[in-house]
């Protein structure tokens, strides 16, 4: 079977799906607040608290795939660096290689967050860190094997993924690299990596935060917790309304209808084109033949 470090994927990012490379971003405020915990614990209902409380912009696993101009593919070059660096161990991701990609935030949560978490903490040691988790694992696992391992099934998007470069490298980030580098999905499938791995990858996740940040630097916070805590800890004030409550587990098949919606029309033009020069170069070979 090819590995991700094949010549194979090698080819397909740097010829079949590359994309010219959108202008870096550059970082104009500092990095706050860093919320390392895994997907499904109330990452996005903690974006909009951390919004909410100024923090602006806070950086999410959706705007990785929905922000325009796109970074995917930085995203993977990031990836490839973690899990395929140099072999004498020597692996670190600065600031500014981050700053490419989000200096436009003060904060960040769920996937960049939870996948490059020690690289993210040795980057800004001056960051805030909340570890955000679920209280009741078994919520959690459920939401985590019912959401996030949709992808593996879903035929839909995986032909996209080959008709459309942005899909591709959507897919290529979270469903080839992300996922199953987070969950240690050594056979690539994160259906199984996450039901089988995704208890013990929680427990050591969270034993791998509490040993590189400070305890005067970490919050552990879940959604029931509220504003209270959180505010306390930020040192902001608590505002005046109910804690924000968004993507339940219900509303992840809206997201991935949108997703096709968003790369349809790139495959569509792919395929019109495949199908014109496949025709092409059939009536040449029946001219020439005949």
């Amino acid at each position: 079977m090819l590995g991700l470090n094949d010549w194979f994927y090698h080819f397909l990012e740097n010829y079949v799906y590359h994309l010219p490379d959108p202008p870096p971003r550059k970082r104009t405020k500092p990095m706050e607040v860093l919320c390392v915990g895994l997907p499904r614990s109330g990452t996005e209902s903690l974006q909009h608290a951390l919004l909410k409380l100024g923090y602006d912009h806070t950086f999410h696993g959706w705007d990785i795939i929905y922000e325009e101009p796109n970074y995917c593919q930085q995203w993977v070059r990031l990836c490839r660096k973690k899990f395929f660096g140099p072999l004498d161990g020597k692996t670190s991701i600065s600031a500014a290689e981050f700053d490419a990609l989000m200096g436009h935030s003060v904060a960040v949560t769920d996937a960049a967050a939870s996948v490059f978490a020690p690289e993210l903490i040795a980057a800004y040691p001056k960051a805030k860190v909340i570890l955000n988790y679920r209280k009741d694992m078994d919520a959690w696992h459920r939401s985590a094997t019912t959401t996030l391992v949709r992808a593996n099934k879903h035929w839909a998007l995986w032909t996209l993924s080959r008709l459309d470069k942005e899909c591709f490298w959507a897919w290529h980030l979270y469903v080839d690299f992300m996922w199953p580098g987070l969950f240690r999905a050594l056979d690539g499938n994160i259906e199984t990596g996450i039901s089988r791995n995704g208890r013990w990858v929680s427990r050591e996740h969270c034993n791998m935060i509490r040993g590189l940040v400070p305890k005067e630097n970490l919050l552990e916070w879940c959604v029931e917790d509220g504003w209270e805590p959180l505010c306390k800890f930020l040192g902001k004030p608590v505002p005046d309304e109910p804690f924000p409550h968004v993507n339940a587990a219900a509303g992840w098949q809206d997201q991935e209808m949108k997703l096709g919606m968003r790369y349809i029309k790139g495959a569509a033009i792919n395929l019109g084109v495949f199908v014109a020069v496949f025709a092409g170069i059939g009536t040449a070979v029946y001219k020439y033949y005949l």
